[in-house]
Formats: structure tokens, C-alpha cells, sequence
């Protein structure tokens, strides 16, 4: 009997993520039959597959190879006729991916639960954006603030402008890029406030989150997962989302500005 068990780094005592023995391909010398599992996912949740993935490679022998994007172009690419073993994207993406029978409906299960947040440079005095009122004053106030073009906060951005009436007040300031982490642009020095998923956020060195959003402004973007309809290696995916689903991986989610919903 094989069991392959992952202790966090740096918590003799945490809780041990297990594998089931049937997930691991092992000849009869007990070597692992090296298997590539190719996942591709948003920026939004990037930094939790980057903090999880080394422990399943660990325990499991396999390599695993994550490629982002913002979540619209990855969404794009996979309906361009881009494939991988595994999904995690925007929930609606990945339903749409059901649609088109790219993602198999059997293999679709929740993922994450995330908010939006802001950011300015590091050491810098934090705004207040206590209350809805205080919210608004500093971005009418702020000297630029940046999002993303084709990333779900960023697509949400404009909304939120227009539903504060403050659009035309902040059209010359706001600062844009199609995609990744917005908080480099502040890191940088080339905008003073960051707008963004806080994953993302926390993700960026350089920089001071502020908090989420007040909440009657607040959005939950969730993710989903799935394995696609021709993944070279479907139990080894499976194994891999399993792995995902343990109870010591939903502290990872937390510390990465994620709630899990895998459950």
C-alpha cells in the first residue's frame, strides 16, 4: 500500500493533504509514470494553483503546467481551439465550455469565491474607502486608477463608474491594460490606485492593499473548473482536482485572497 501525504512548508503540525493510492500510476517497482497535466486558468486564480500545484507534483510524481490569461482572452483562446486537461475559469466560461462540449458536464464543480479590492505603493497613506461616500470621494479624488481592459474586475470597473456617477469626473485619470496584474502598474509609479480582484493584489510585491470594496458597490466573481472533453490524461485531471478539494488546500485559497467552494 502507497500513501503520498503534502505538509505545507514551515507548519511541522499542519494538516496533511492525502492522496488515494488508486490516483497514482506506479509500476511494480514503485516508480511513477510521469504524467503532464496542462491547465489553464485566469490571473484571478493563478496564484493559488502556483502555491497548490508543487505539492500535487510532490506527492504525486506528475508535472503540472499552468498557463493564465485574463479571463475573457483565455476564454477566447479555448473557443479558438486551444486545449489542456483542465479549467478554471470564470464560472460562466466554464459553462459555456459545457455548452460547446469542450469541458465534460460530469467533471464541472465549483471552485472559488472571490471580491474586489484596491491597492496603492507600498508604504503610502491608505485612502479611506470606509463607507460608499468615502469610497467615491477617493476616487474623484485619486490622481489615476488603473484596471485592466479584458479581466472580470476590470470589465466591471466602468459599471461601477457609471453607477457612482462619476464617469466623465475620472475618464482623463483612469490608466488601463488589457490584462495580468494591475497592481504592477502602482508598484511602477504609473497610477496611484489599484483596482482589482484582491487575489490578484496580493500577488503584486511593491504594493499595499487597502481593502475590499464597500459593500454596496461589492462584487463575488466565482470560478469553476473542469476537465476538458479531450484530455489526454482524464484521471490524472480528476486526481488533480481532487487534490484541489482537500480540507488543508482551502487554507491556501484563504492565505491567496480566495474562499474555496470545491467543498
Amino acid at each position: 500500500m502507497l500513501n503520498y501525504a503534502l505538509v505545507r512548508p514551515g507548519a511541522a503540525s499542519a494538516a496533511r493533504i492525502f492522496i488515494p493510492e488508486a490516483a497514482i500510476i506506479v509500476t511494480q517497482n514503485a516508480t511513477v509514470d510521469v504524467v503532464e497535466i496542462k491547465v489553464f486558468t485566469s490571473n484571478a486564480t493563478r496564484s493559488v494553483l502556483d502555491a497548490l500545484v508543487p505539492g500535487f507534483e510532490r506527492a504525486s510524481g506528475r508535472k503540472v503546467t499552468v498557463i493564465h490569461d485574463s479571463a475573457k482572452v483565455m476564454l477566447a483562446r479555448i473557443k479558438s481551439g486551444e486545449t489542456a486537461d483542465v479549467a478554471v475559469l470564470l464560472t460562466h466560461a466554464i459553462d459555456e465550455l459545457v455548452q460547446l462540449g469542450r469541458i465534460t458536464a460530469a467533471s464541472r464543480r465549483p471552485f472559488s469565491r472571490s471580491i474586489v479590492g484596491i491597492a496603492v505603493l507600498a508604504g503610502k497613506p491608505k485612502p479611506d474607502i470606509s463607507s460608499l461616500g468615502a469610497f467615491k470621494r477617493t476616487l474623484l479624488e485619486a490622481k489615476s486608477i488603473a484596471h485592466t481592459v479584458n479581466g472580470a474586475s476590470g470589465m466591471y470597473f466602468p459599471k461601477l463608474a457609471e453607477r457612482l456617477g462619476i464617469t466623465a469626473q475620472i475618464s482623463h485619470k483612469v490608466v488601463t491594460r488589457p490584462g495580468g496584474l494591475i497592481g504592477r502598474v502602482v508598484a511602477a509609479g504609473e497610477a496611484e490606485i489599484a483596482f482589482q480582484q484582491i487575489s490578484e493584489l496580493l500577488s503584486v510585491p511593491g504594493i499595499d492593499l487597502v481593502g475590499p470594496l464597500p459593500p454596496e458597490v461589492q462584487v463575488t466573481i466565482e470560478s469553476a473548473t473542469g476537465i476538458f472533453a479531450d484530455s489526454k490524461h482524464p484521471a490524472a485531471a480528476q486526481a488533480l482536482l481532487d487534490f484541489f478539494s482537500t480540507p488543508a488546500a482551502a487554507g491556501v485559497f484563504k492565505a491567496k485572497g480566495l474562499e474555496s467552494t470545491l467543498g
